[in-house]
C-alpha cells in the first residue's frame, strides 16, 4: 500500500511538472498612438496599436500566462479588454473602464497579466474607453496545449478574419457630438475585412484596399471570424462555398454546415472552409443584419477575395448572394441551431440546481432634456437605454472593483432588481412611445451574487422606442444558452424548449429581435464583472449593469490585491 501511494505521489509530481513545462509566458508590448491611414479618398488620423489596423494578433496555448505592457502614447484615455477571457482570480486585468480599473491616461502605462485557463479557440482584445475600439482591436487565439489536438480535422492553415467598421470622422468626435445633442451618433461609412474596406467603396479599387485570401484547391482553412464592428450584426458569406462551424466564443460546437455566418458585435465564430470549388476567384462579403428598420444603419457591403492558386489574374470574382438586411429567419436559424460539443475539451455540463432566477428587460429609453436645451432624441428628449428600468451610470472617482475590494461606500448601490419594476406587454409595438415607461433613472446599480451560486437569467427585449436585437456580453464567464425565441417569454410554455443536454456556450448572446433568450452560468469567479450591450451606441446610454461576485471560503477563491501599477483616477 505504501509503495502504491509513493507511486501515485510520484505520478502526480510528474503530471504537475509536465503541465508547468508545457505552459509559457507570452509577452507583448502595445504602443497605443496616432496613426495616419488612407481610406475612402481621405487621410485620417486614428488611434491604433503598434501602427497597425487591426492591431497585433496574440497567439497563446491553453495554460499560458499572457503579459501585455500597454503604453498610452495617444491623446486619449485608454484601457484594453480581453474579450471572453475568464480572468480567474485576475479581474484587475479585465480592462473595462471604471469597472475594474481607472483609465490609462496619456503618457502612462499599465501591464496586464493573466493566465489563460480552460479555454481554447478564438477570442479578441479591444479598447474599452469611448468608441476607440473602432480602431483599437485585434485577435487573441488560444490553441490547445502542446500534445493536444483540435476536436476536428487539423486544418492546413488558420486565418483570422476580423470584421470591422470605419468612420471618416474621428470616432471620439462622433460620440461627443451624440452626447451633446442627445441624439444617435452618425452611422459608419464602411465595413472592413482585416482593416480593408473592399472595392465597392470610393477610392478603394486599389489592391491594398482589398483583403485577399490565397488558397490551394483541396486544402482546408480554419477561418477565425471576429465581429469587431461597433454597432452592427453582420452576415458573412463566400461565393459558392460552405462553412462548417466548429466553435463559437472559444467554445467547441457540434459541426454545423451552413453557407452563411451570422455574427453579432463581440462574438467569434470558427469555421472550416474547404477549397473545393473550381480554380478561380470568389468574393467573401459582409453586410449588416439590421433588425430594426426604423433605425438608420450602414447599409454598405465590404468584400475581400478568395483567390485559388493558379487562378487567372484577369478572372472576375463571383459574388455571393447575401441575405436581405432584415432577414431575421436566416439569423435565427443560424443562432438557434448551434449546439455544444459535449465530448470536446473544456465542456462544462449545464448546472441543474438554480440558486438565483432573474428576469431582465433590455431596451432603449429616454433621459430628460435639460432646461433651455434642444435635444435630438425622440420627443425632443435625450436617447438613453436601460436594463430593468435602471440606466447605468459609470462611477467617476473609483472603479467598481476597487470599491468592492477596499469596501468603499458611495460608489455603487447593490440594488439592481431581479425583475423589472413594472410588468407590461414587453414586445408590443404599441408601447414604443408610452412615456410612462420610457424614462429610466440613472443609477450605478449592481447585482451581488454569492460565490459558486448558479444564476439563470431571462433576457427580454422590449419594443420601447424601437424593436431591436441586443447582443449582451457578460465579462468573466461563459454561459449556456438554454433557449431563445420571439415575443414575450412565457415560462409555462418556453421552459419546455430548454436544452439542458448540449446547449451552446457563449460569452455574448444576440437576444432575438422582439424576443428573449435564457442563459445559465455558475458564479465561480469572485470580482466585479461588467454586463452590457455590445452595441457601442448603447453603452454610453446606460444599457448595462455589473455582477459583484462575493469571495469564496478559501484563500484560493478570494480576490488578490490589485497590482502596484494599477491606474488611479
Amino acid at each position: 500500500m505504501e509503495r502504491s501511494m509513493l507511486l501515485l505521489a510520484f505520478a502526480s509530481v510528474l503530471l504537475a511538472s509536465s503541465t508547468l513545462a508545457s505552459a509559457a509566458i507570452v509577452e507583448h508590448s502595445f504602443h497605443v498612438k496616432n496613426l495616419t491611414i488612407g481610406r475612402l479618398c481621405r487621410q485620417r488620423v486614428i488611434t491604433a496599436v503598434n501602427g497597425r489596423l487591426p492591431g497585433p494578433t496574440i497567439r497563446v496555448h491553453e495554460g499560458d500566462t499572457l503579459v501585455v505592457h500597454v503604453f498610452n502614447e495617444s491623446p486619449y484615455n485608454i484601457t484594453i479588454h480581453w474579450h471572453g477571457i475568464f480572468q480567474l482570480l485576475s479581474p484587475w486585468a479585465d480592462g473595462p473602464n471604471m469597472i475594474t480599473q481607472c483609465p490609462i491616461t496619456p503618457g502612462r502605462s499599465y501591464t496586464y497579466k493573466f493566465n489563460v485557463i480552460n479555454q481554447e479557440g478564438t477570442l479578441w482584445w479591444h479598447g474599452h474607453v469611448s468608441l476607440l475600439r473602432a480602431t483599437v482591436y485585434g485577435a487573441l487565439i488560444i490553441r490547445p496545449k502542446s500534445g493536444h489536438e483540435y476536436p476536428f480535422p487539423k486544418p492546413d492553415k488558420e486565418v483570422p478574419i476580423l470584421l470591422g467598421e470605419w468612420w471618416n470622422a474621428n470616432v471620439v468626435d462622433v460620440e461627443n457630438q451624440a452626447q451633446i445633442t442627445g441624439g444617435a451618433p452618425n452611422t459608419s461609412d464602411a465595413y472592413t475585412i482585416n482593416g480593408k474596406p473592399g472595392d465597392l467603396y470610393p477610392c478603394s479599387q486599389n489592391p491594398n484596399q482589398i483583403y485577399k485570401l490565397k488558397v490551394v484547391e483541396g486544402k482546408t482553412y480554419l477561418l477565425r471570424i471576429i465581429n469587431a464592428a461597433l454597432n452592427n450584426q453582420l452576415f458573412f458569406k463566400i461565393a459558392n462555398h460552405k462553412f462548417t462551424v466548429v466553435s463559437v466564443d472559444a467554445s467547441y460546437t457540434d459541426p454545423y454546415v451552413t453557407d452563411v455566418v451570422v455574427i453579432a458585435p463581440g462574438q467569434t465564430t470558427d469555421v472550416l472552409l474547404k477549397a473545393d470549388q473550381p480554380v478561380g476567384s470568389y468574393y467573401m462579403a459582409a453586410r449588416a443584419y439590421a433588425s430594426a428598420p426604423q433605425i438608420p444603419f450602414d447599409n454598405t457591403t465590404t468584400r475581400g477575395i478568395v483567390v485559388y492558386d493558379g487562378a487567372a489574374s484577369s478572372a472576375n470574382p463571383l459574388m455571393p448572394a447575401l441575405p436581405a438586411f432584415n432577414d431575421t429567419p436566416t439569423a435565427h436559424k443560424f443562432y438557434s441551431n448551434l449546439t455544444g460539443l459535449t465530448d470536446g475539451p473544456h465542456w462544462v455540463p449545464v448546472p441543474r440546481q438554480v440558486d438565483k432566477h432573474m428576469f431582465v428587460t433590455v431596451g432603449l429609453a429616454l433621459d430628460r432634456c435639460a432646461a433651455n436645451a434642444t435635444c435630438q432624441g425622440p420627443n425632443g428628449q435625450r436617447f438613453s437605454a436601460s436594463m430593468n428600468n435602471h440606466s447605468f451610470q459609470f462611477p467617476t472617482s473609483l472603479s467598481l472593483l476597487q470599491a468592492f475590494f477596499f469596501n468603499v461606500g458611495g460608489i455603487y448601490t447593490p440594488n439592481f432588481p431581479n425583475n423589472p419594476p413594472l410588468k407590461f406587454d414587453y414586445t408590443n409595438p404599441n408601447v414604443s412611445n408610452n412615456t410612462s415607461l420610457l424614462f429610466a433613472p440613472k443609477l450605478t446599480s449592481v447585482k451581488t451574487l454569492k460565490f459558486n451560486s448558479t444564476v439563470e437569467i431571462v433576457l427580454q427585449n422590449t419594443a420601447l422606442i424601437a424593436v431591436e436585437n441586443h447582443p449582451i456580453h457578460i465579462h468573466g464567464f461563459d454561459f449556456h444558452v438554454l433557449a431563445q425565441g420571439f415575443g414575450n417569454y412565457n415560462a409555462a410554455r418556453d421552459i419546455k424548449k430548454f436544452n439542458l443536454v448540449n446547449p451552446q456556450r457563449r460569452n455574448t448572446i444576440a437576444v432575438p429581435v422582439g424576443g428573449w433568450a435564457v442563459i445559465r452560468f455558475q458564479a465561480n469567479n469572485p470580482g466585479v464583472w461588467f454586463v452590457h450591450c455590445h452595441l457601442d451606441v448603447h453603452l454610453p446610454w446606460g444599457l448595462a449593469t455589473a455582477f459583484v461576485v462575493e469571495n469564496g471560503p478559501t484563500p484560493a477563491t478570494r480576490l488578490p490585491p490589485p497590482p502596484a501599477d494599477l491606474p488611479q483616477c
